[in-house]
């Protein structure tokens, strides 16, 4: 897995300034005020951080923005770095000011200079979550970034506020890297392994293998991968932090690790994305990680179903009907259409299992979302509004975008089939939203439930607040929050 930065946290002591090498971070609010370690490099540069303030480019930057100030004379560092950054930042800014960090350091070492801040332990999540690369597979990798040393005023309350953030960054540093892998790699097998593999962490993690899923009568799952030569299997992660013999709560994620889109053939333009189709099960694979990196005091139970999407002589064919783990039986309009078979059936074991208090799903779902959403937010729908309030302030808090769409028995109608119970397309329009009505099918009356659609945000073509191109890790701070606000008891 991709490294996370190391972070240290230190007593200020400006003596140490002038003989750091790398870079320094210094803060400065919009009135140009400077605290003990801007001052120190004032003096040090001979008024050189002072002329940069006064200067029209500072002036013209934003809250979170860095500007460079190179080769400062009378420090042995490469460079200053000066962030325009007020006082009573907000959180966003606050996280953007260390992604801004992040982008100018390159591989140097650096100290950051953060007496008197209010959000360093923020600053240091923005600037860690944006110092990722995914360089597995190239010849000649980049070097990865040198490690962060903070010098405040209260150094063991900084750390310990940054500890969780920085579970949550690993956490999200897993999602990015299973969502970027590619599928030769990324093989149903070798996902199970890594989801495995937490068990070091303190988790509990169980894998049904294909003759375990027939048994449950997982059929519409394994109706997905029986094109493919790589096993289907669902994983069941569970962190029991919480009090004991509290319902958990569910997250369920789609683990496609490649959609050919089966017999229904996807166009052979832009099918190399289709790595990305286990963005959902990565997401819940993120947050069990983080949850226990962190030590989360709440019972959460993470499900994934791990399947390729193949055509072959054994594939699925449109127009087959297959009977579900619940016993609905579903007519396969289109093969494309494979998410929700998945989800389906892992849904209604979660439930029968379980007996969750809550439940969320989470996969690329639709293209449709796209053509709604675009890439700035996520679809939401949902069955219970407080439920659903939660996770929205939750998303919104920690700047993760996120839309609700609606339900209803007008696109419920879409979905309804000749010959089977339900079919797994509704045609055209609503095309998100008819997914989600078919899903909603698999959630019990009593269990409060939100299905997300990540198809526009788990991958995007260009950088984002937090990450580069590529996997964004999206969900996995939005849901780590929301088991704080509604699972976790002091």
């Amino acid at each position: 897995m991709t490294a996370v930065t190391p972070v240290t946290f230190d007593a200020t002591d400006i003596n140490q300034i002038a003989t750091q090498e790398g870079r320094i971070a210094v803060f400065i609010d919009p009135e140009g005020r400077l605290d003990a370690g801007a001052r120190r490099v004032n003096k040090l540069t001979k008024g050189a951080l002072t002329r940069m303030i006064e200067g029209a480019k500072f002036g013209k930057s934003k809250a979170g923005d860095a500007l460079v100030l190179a080769y400062p004379v009378g420090m042995a560092a490469d460079a200053v770095d000066v962030v325009h950054l007020p006082r009573n930042a907000s959180v966003i800014q606050a996280r953007k000011a260390g992604a801004s960090l992040a982008k100018v350091r390159g591989t140097a070492d650096m100290l950051m200079l953060a007496a008197g801040l209010r959000r360093t332990a923020e600053i240091v999540f923005g600037l860690v979550m944006r110092d990722y690369g995914f360089e597995d597979h190239k010849s000649d990798p980049k070097e990865r970034a040198g490690a962060l040393r903070v010098m405040c005023s209260k150094p063991d309350e900084v750390g310990a506020d940054a500890a969780p953030l920085l579970a949550i960054a690993e956490g999200a540093f897993m999602t990015r890297d299973l969502t970027n892998a590619p599928a030769n790699v990324l093989t149903t097998t070798a996902f199970a392994d890594q989801l495995v593999a937490m068990k070091d962490l303190g988790l509990k993690v169980e894998v049904l293998d294909e003759d375990a899923l027939a048994k449950l009568g997982m059929r519409t799952l394994l109706s997905v991968g029986q094109g493919s030569d790589s096993p289907s299997s669902v994983v069941v992660m569970s962190w029991n932090g919480g009090t004991k013999d509290a319902p958990p709560l569910a997250l369920v994620g789609k683990g496609v690790v490649f959609d050919t889109g089966g017999i229904s053939l996807k166009p052979a333009a832009g099918m190399e994305d289709m790595t990305m189709d286990m963005g959902g099960a990565g997401v819940v694979a993120g947050v069990m990680r983080s949850l226990a990196l962190r030590k989360a005091k709440a019972n959460v139970v993470g499900l994934v179903g791990l399947v390729e999407n193949m055509p072959s002589g054994n594939a699925t064919r449109p127009g087959d009907v297959i009977t579900s783990m619940k016993g609905v039986t579903v007519e396969v309009i289109n093969t494309d259409a494979e998410g929700r078979l998945v989800l389906c059936d892992v849904m209604w074991y979660a439930q029968e299992r379980f007996k969750p208090a809550a439940m969320v799903d989470l996969a690329t779902l639709t293209g449709a979302i796209i053509i709604g959403l675009g890439h700035e937010n996520a679809g939401v729908f949902s069955n219970n509004d407080d439920f659903c309030k939660a996770f929205m302030k939750a998303a919104e808090v920690e700047g993760e975008g996120a839309w609700r769409l609606p339900l209803g028995q007008g696109y419920d109608d879409l979905i309804k089939s000749r010959i089977a119970d339900i079919k797994n397309t509704g045609g055209r329009a609503a095309g998100s939203v008819t997914a989600a009505q078919f899903l909603q099918r698999f959630v019990k009356e009593e269990t409060p439930w939100i299905h997300l659609d990540i198809a526009g945000v788990a991958s995007v073509k260009s950088e984002t607040a937090l990450a580069p191109a590529g996997a964004t890790g999206w969900g996995v701070s939005a849901l780590n929050r929301l088991v704080s606000d509604m699972f976790e008891k002091d």
